[in-house]
Order: C-alpha cells, then structure tokens, then sequence
C-alpha cells in the first residue's frame, strides 16, 4: 500500500529535509485512527504517555497557565465532539499495530530517497504522535525538537509555519528552551510575514522541518491528526548539545550555540551521552521517568499527572 506522497514529486529529494512542502496521504479510513481504537489506546497508554488540555488555549499560551478540562483521557475521545478539549497520544509507535503502520510509511519514504533501510535514510528515534481535538482548538505558537511528517485524518485544520532560519522569530536561547524545558515559544503579530498556511482537510499532509515554530487551529469538527517524527545523527547532536548548554548555564557558565566551537561541542557530547546510556535503563519505568523529569526539569515537570483539582503543572519533558 502507498501511504503517502508529496504534492510535489521531487519534494522528498529537494525540499526535503529543509523546506516544508504539502503531501496528500492514504490513512484516512484505517481502523486504527478512529475515535473506538484510539480509546482503547488511551486506556492502554502509560499516563504520562498522554497530555491533555483544553482546546481554548491563546496562541502564545503561557505553558504555566495553560487551561485544563476535567476529564479522564478516554472520556475525553469519547466525548470529544463535546469535550472542549486538545489531547496527545505520545510514543504510540510502541503499540505494535502502530509501531508497525509508522515503520511502514516511513520506509516508503526511505525508498523514494533511494535507501533500503529507515537506518540508512537517517530515521533515528522513530515516534508516533496521534492528536485528537476538539472543534476550534488551538495548538499553541511551539517548535519541536524533531522532524515530522503531519497527515489530517478527521476535519479540517489550519496549520500555520514559520520561517525561523535567521533567528528573528525565535532565538538560539528559545529553541535551547524547546529542547529542555517547554516547546512554547512567545508569539508576535510580526512573525507572520514569514508564515505560510497550509489548510489541511481529511487526506492532506505537511513535512515540518527541525524547530520550524508553528501553530495549529481546529475548524468547526472535532480533528483526528498524526505525526511522524524521528530526530537524524545531526538533530540528535544538536539537542544533545542543547541540554548540555542548558545544565552549564544554569551554573553560571556562559555557552555559546551549537556549531561555534565544535570541538568543544564533541567533548560535551561524549560526556552527556556517556551520563546518559547509564540513565537509560531506569526509563523503561513509568516511577522513574517521573524522577528523572522532575531531576532535570524542575517540579513542575510531570505536569501529566496534574490534579484536576489543583493548578495544573505544564512544563514538558
């Protein structure tokens, strides 16, 4: 089965991976992406593999105040024609039904590049993301720390993306940010020259390059969405380098941006990724990955398992 292609032909081999482009897609219709199998999947999903708000958030949403709703996340797809609410299904590629749909598409991708493998296209730390969203809701203005292949299943959505390659919409120091504490980035009325819009119905699709900021509105139907994402060796070095930045700064050591002093960049990496191969075992834990966030990011950090009675805790991981 062919799952998706550009509108464009030669996107995957010229636009790709720098330039955003649109793509139409086949997975409107699989079973999989329905309201029924993704409750199930809510209810099979470790709780801090699912974050969840209300759909009424601002553009430039502070992450501190963002507005919750007060429902369990499988009510929430159940009920999300009337919920009000934005809800994310992370890491599902480790459902294997779902793992294997992601790694199917992604190597077709990898084909029409010219590689036999998703290891030899560069698709490393493959993940899925499924986003289901009540009508008229807001993704906040955001960049993330990956690559991502977006396809609409259900309703119609407006996607706007923004041109950030010479820093004036989001700085060095914001995008560190996005690696190491919360994906929201502060959102101006200015930015939107360099915004291009793509309005994405049921079978429609578009390629988000690494840190690309972007925000995201639902039209008058609730929206299925998912996303494909998966970090190359030069986007997993730069967010290594990130973090590491962000830990000696916070001692009061100044940093300079990734690609200034590479040699001083490889030292880094080779400490952080040492530090890290011991940690990572300890994250097959659902007890532990909510240690080790709040370690490194602060207590605010498991804001996943906010109460609903009490002032939500939003800083991601």
């Amino acid at each position: 089965m062919k799952y998706f292609e550009p509108e464009d032909s030669t996107a995957l081999t010229t636009a790709f991976p720098h330039e955003p482009f649109a793509l139409r897609h086949h997975f409107t219709g699989n079973p999989l992406l329905t309201l029924p199998k993704l409750a199930e999947l809510a209810g099979a999903l470790p709780r801090d593999r699912i974050e969840f708000n209300s759909g009424k958030a601002a553009i430039s949403q502070d992450p501190e105040t963002t507005p919750t709703v007060d429902l369990d996340p499988v009510e929430i797809v159940r009920q999300i024609e009337t919920a009000g609410a934005w809800m994310v299904l992370k890491l599902v590629e480790q459902h294997p039904a779902y793992g294997k749909l992601i790694e199917d598409a992604l190597l077709e991708v990898a084909h029409t590049r010219g590689y036999d493998s998703l290891k030899d296209a560069g698709f490393e730390d493959v993940r899925g993301f499924i986003f289901v969203s009540s009508a008229e809701s807001t993704t906040p203005f955001h960049a993330d720390n990956d690559e991502n292949f977006f396809f609409q299943i259900h309703g119609d959505k407006f996607f706007h993306v923004y041109d950030n390659r010479d820093r004036s919409i989001a700085s060095e120091e914001a995008l560190e940010d996005v690696v190491v504490k919360h994906r929201n980035i502060p959102y101006e009325a200015r930015f939107d020259a360099k915004c291009t819009t793509y309005k994405l119905k049921p079978g429609d699709g578009v390629f988000v390059p690494y840190q690309w900021p972007h925000w995201v509105r639902t039209a008058a139907t609730y929206s299925i969405s998912l996303s494909l994402t998966w970090k190359s060796a030069d986007v997993r070095r730069r967010n290594d380098i990130f973090t590491v930045n962000s830990l000696l700064r916070s001692m009061g050591v100044p940093q300079n941006p990734p690609g200034v002093n590479p040699a001083l960049d490889t030292a880094k990496l080779a400490v952080f990724r040492t530090a890290t191969t011991a940690i990572e075992p300890l994250r097959r834990s659902e007890t532990m990955r909510r240690i080790i966030r709040r370690i490194a990011f602060g207590r605010n950090a498991n804001y996943y398992y906010r109460d609903r009675n009490k002032t939500p805790d939003v800083k991601a991981s």
